[in-house]
């Protein structure tokens, strides 16, 4: 069965697992773990997995890993000097590396152990409430082996001063980083939060869960930059309660991982808005899955997605948005687009976008392109004296960096250039 080496091995890990003299917490870890049991990892015979293949999690057994070496000069390539910092390394929280001094207001910032240790009743009111195992059996996994995780309040009327950046390390070869995260915005509360997913070695597995609970006209921006390693397995989930007249805003950069799956499910209650915006760019043989759900459930709900993504060589692109209008949800106003462009015959995208109407007052559109560079442009380009090679990389850059342009925070977008640049390098700037 799928996953059964993972389950073999669980008795034997689940001591050392935080909060395990907890009991709500074993009863939650155990549902998860009934639930994995029956069908192990999604299969493409789920129509949401359809397009991707998990079957690699079974030739390797990941396991936690307690390493916590860090070659410091490799972490402060990712590390952004303007952003409060917390380094989770292999999956646990490291407090000598990271940097939560300089965060002011009534803002709560720790790791998930602590938080279990600290306020474990708060914890139990909250963990689950805007994800559980029955999504899907990646969501179960981590309910069942998160090692750790952040856990971030922010109170009411507060802001964090500045960007406060969770980085994902691994170091340990074959290693399991299952993370839990957990943000809390209260009335009227504000913050940026920037994950970013980089790894040191060849071969591990990510597996992360964010929980968002977004309290009446809170405001949260989460930027997602994932550069994991080439043959590294990546799934993050972001899920999303958003209460009235809140404001989320998230910004989704793919570049890295060998096969990766994202999903960013939210919901909306009244007056409450969503932007979605993503940038997944992929070569080799590179697998990378962009899942997104807005769901609006009550009236005056303004949700906006945009997602582009480059692929080239054999690499496979999927995008599966979806959009769902409740019959309650008079007068919400909905755009989705997704735009590709392949840059070789055998790459490929895997497209579905997704309307489901049941109010009858609504705004609600889509649109999907799929296509290669324009050859009149490359040859314009080549007029110019600018080389066929050259040509192509700065057409294509210039597609890929109109999302990189909706990034505010300016120490961010340089790093994502840098990025960028890397993959096209006939260009500079």
């Amino acid at each position: 069965m799928s996953g059964a080496a993972y389950l073999t091995s669980y008795p034997e890990l689940a001591a050392s697992l935080p909060g395990f003299d907890l009991p709500w917490l074993q009863g939650f870890r155990n549902q998860a773990l009934q639930t994995f049991a029956v069908n192990g990892f999604p299969g493409n015979r789920e129509e949401e997995w359809r397009y991707t293949n998990l079957s690699a999690l079974n030739k390797t057994v990941f396991v936690p890993s307690a390493n916590q070496l860090v070659d410091e000069d490799w972490l402060n390539r990712y590390r952004l000097d303007d952003a409060a910092s917390v380094v989770l390394v292999n999956g646990q929280f490291s407090a000598s590396l990271s940097r939560l001094q300089d965060l002011a207001g009534k803002v709560s910032v720790s790791s998930l152990k602590q938080a279990l240790q600290d306020n474990p009743a708060w914890l139990e009111s909250r963990l689950g409430q805007a994800v559980t195992s029955a999504e899907h059996n990646l969501v179960a996994f981590n309910n069942a082996w998160f090692t750790d995780g952040v856990v971030i309040d922010v109170a009411a009327k507060q802001q964090l001063d500045r960007p406060l950046q969770i980085l994902h390390l691994v170091t340990q070869a074959d290693a399991l980083a299952a993370t839990r995260n957990l943000f809390v915005l209260n009335e009227q509360a504000e913050a940026e939060i920037i994950e970013t997913y980089v790894g040191s070695v060849d071969s591990y597995f990510t597996a992360s869960v964010n929980e968002c609970l977004l309290a009446g006209n809170a405001a949260l921006t989460l930027y997602k930059v994932q550069l994991e390693a080439e043959k590294a397995q990546h799934f993050g989930g972001t899920y999303v309660k958003q209460a009235r007249d809140s404001r989320f805003m998230h910004h989704n950069f793919a570049l890295g991982s060998g096969l990766a799956r994202s999903d960013i499910h939210s919901d909306l209650d009244t007056a409450a808005e969503c932007s979605l915006n993503g940038l997944f760019v992929a070569g080799k043989r590179q697998h990378i899955d962009n899942h997104t759900r807005i769901n609006h459930l009550k009236p005056h709900g303004i949700s906006r997605e945009f997602y582009k993504g480059v692929l080239d060589n054999k690499a496979r692109g999927v995008f599966q948005g979806r959009v769902i209008v409740a019959e309650d949800a008079q007068r919400t106003d909905s755009e989705m687009n997704n735009r590709n462009l392949l840059l070789s015959a055998d790459a490929e995208v895997d497209t579905k976008p997704q309307l489901e109407i049941y109010a009858d007052d609504v705004k609600c559109s889509h649109g999907v392109t799929v296509g290669q560079l324009e050859e009149k442009s490359v040859f314009y380009l080549q007029s110019r004296g600018i080389d066929e090679a050259t040509a192509r990389n700065i057409l294509t850059f210039a597609f890929a960096n109109e999302m990189v342009d909706k990034v505010e925070n300016a120490e961010l977008k340089a790093l994502l250039l840098k990025e960028l640049l890397e993959r096209f390098p006939a260009i500079s700037l």
